[in-house]
């Protein structure tokens, strides 16, 4: 006979859409069980966020003591631990993994691990490692996320070809890479082995890297990477592969050329995990990828569930999942809240970092706005070059009309930090003279947000005027 226990709401998927769900509908007076079939933190705690941003820190640490006889420091015998740079990603991701744990336990929420489906009542049946358990509820939020997107070129369980997740695993640093697809995923990798000595050849289908970003973003990085020795590719892909070794892989591109690497990593991607849930039964409606179908509100299309995250399709972002949750646990128990995307920041932590939020010139085209975009450079900013990071740019788009701040691309030093100021702008309705308006400290970096608000007016101080004719 199967367990039972009964509780108001169920979580299935303990990731950062599912874990913050359970503790607001705990706040909020629910009995809450969380189902998860892996670990806590989902992907982005254990195979994807954290552990790449902790290797990032290891290979950024070891470029700066590369160039740091540039700020009259002399260091020698620089060298990479990738036992301990690897031990070290994990002890970070088992501390935040920990911290989780006592999170749910001090919240009075129950953690099933297991294989969780909904079945035509609403509970939530979960496959154990002890047996079968069903959760009595009638309200059930789905937070699965998704995994990385495979390709049928490849045979993934050949051990020359990777997922981000098999990237994440390794045991040693690989000589040579082939990465197919450059988008956040690949960009990242491709900063952390460049540094550790891996030649990287980046293949991406689409007509520049980065394709979902602004244009001017993608040229620069490209031509970042460049300089690191990252040689992209674009308007190419793999057609297909002449041979597998265990310790390399040999393919041939669409521009006919034979590649061969020790590795080759897939990064196009996700797939959404809605799969095996039972969802078909219930009539909770999905797309022909497996994205569940949600309104503003996050409830499916079968009252009383609600779905988040990754496997709502959407902005796949772990930020962007987490209000998700919330928005989901506030009207499973009873509220009225509704999901806003149009102040939603993204990062990437390339080198340099890319932080964007909102429109973009060609989007604000796309939608008929007439923008002003203005940029400013951080080879201008005092801070950048004492810092020795003067690369890049902060570029605003503002609506010509009203001025207010519609969107923010910035390339260069703690992009990733920097757009924020932009985004509680946005939120809070600013425009750029506001912005210009605000006392910003001297030396920092967040001057460039100021200096690019004012040039939207021509009243930077320190850009020089066009010259005349």
């Amino acid at each position: 006979m199967a367990e039972t226990g009964k509780f108001d709401v169920v979580v299935i998927g303990a990731g950062p859409g599912g874990y913050p769900a359970a503790i607001r509908a705990t706040q909020r007076g629910a009995t809450v069980a969380v189902v998860e079939k892996e670990k806590v933190g989902g992907t982005c705690l254990n195979w994807g966020c954290i552990p790449t941003k902790t290797l990032l820190a290891s290979t950024e640490l070891i470029a700066h003591a590369r160039e740091a006889e540039k700020f009259g420091v002399k260091i020698t015998g620089i060298e990479a631990d990738w036992t301990a740079i690897m031990e070290r990603k994990q002890s970070v991701t088992d501390t935040l993994v920990g911290g989780i744990l006592q999170l749910l336990k001090a919240n009075g929420i129950e953690l099933v691990t297991g294989a969780a489906m909904i079945n035509k009542d609403k509970n939530v049946v979960v496959q154990t490692a002890d047996g079968e358990r069903v959760l009595e509820t009638s309200k059930v939020i789905i937070a699965t996320g998704s995994d990385p997107a495979e390709l049928p070129t490849f045979d993934f369980s050949q051990p020359s070809v990777m997922t981000s997740t098999d990237a994440l695993a390794l045991d040693h640093i690989p000589k040579s890479l082939i990465i197919v697809g450059s988008g956040v995923i690949g960009s990242e990798f491709a900063c952390v082995f460049s540094t550790l000595g891996t030649e990287i050849v980046m293949l991406e289908l689409m007509d520049r890297m980065l394709p979902t970003e602004d244009s001017r973003i993608a040229k620069q990085m490209k031509s970042s990477f460049r300089k690191m020795g990252v040689d992209v590719r674009t308007k190419t892909t793999v057609e297909e592969v002449l041979e597998y070794k265990p310790d390399s892989i040999k393919v041939k591109l669409s521009s006919g050329e034979e590649l061969s690497a020790e590795k080759l990593l897939v990064s196009i991607g996700r797939k959404f995990n809605s799969a095996g849930l039972g969802l078909d039964e219930l009539g909770v409606e999905t797309d022909e990828r497996g994205r569940i179908i949600v309104d503003q509100a996050m409830e499916t299309s079968v009252d009383d569930i609600y779905a988040v995250g990754d496997v709502v399709g959407g902005i796949l972002l772990a930020h962007t999942a987490t209000f998700e949750g919330l928005v989901a646990a506030e009207n499973v128990t009873g509220g009225n809240a509704t999901m806003n995307y149009h102040v939603v920041p993204a990062c990437i932590f390339t080198t340099p970092e890319i932080g964007s939020v909102g429109l973009n010139s060609d989007k604000a085209a796309e939608q008929g706005i007439d923008v002003i975009v203005s940029r400013f450079q951080f080879g201008a900013l005092g801070k950048a070059m004492a810092m020795g990071e003067d690369y890049g740019f902060v570029q605003l788009v503002i609506d010509a009309k009203t001025d207010r701040v519609l969107g923010a691309q910035i390339m260069g030093p703690h992009a990733s930090d920097l757009v924020h100021e932009v985004a509680v702008a946005m939120h809070l309705g600013a425009t750029a003279e506001d912005i210009a308006n605000t006392i910003h400290a001297h030396p920092s970096l967040p001057e460039a947000i100021m200096e690019a608000a004012e040039a939207a007016h021509g009243k930077a101080i320190h850009v020089a005027p066009p010259r005349k004719k």
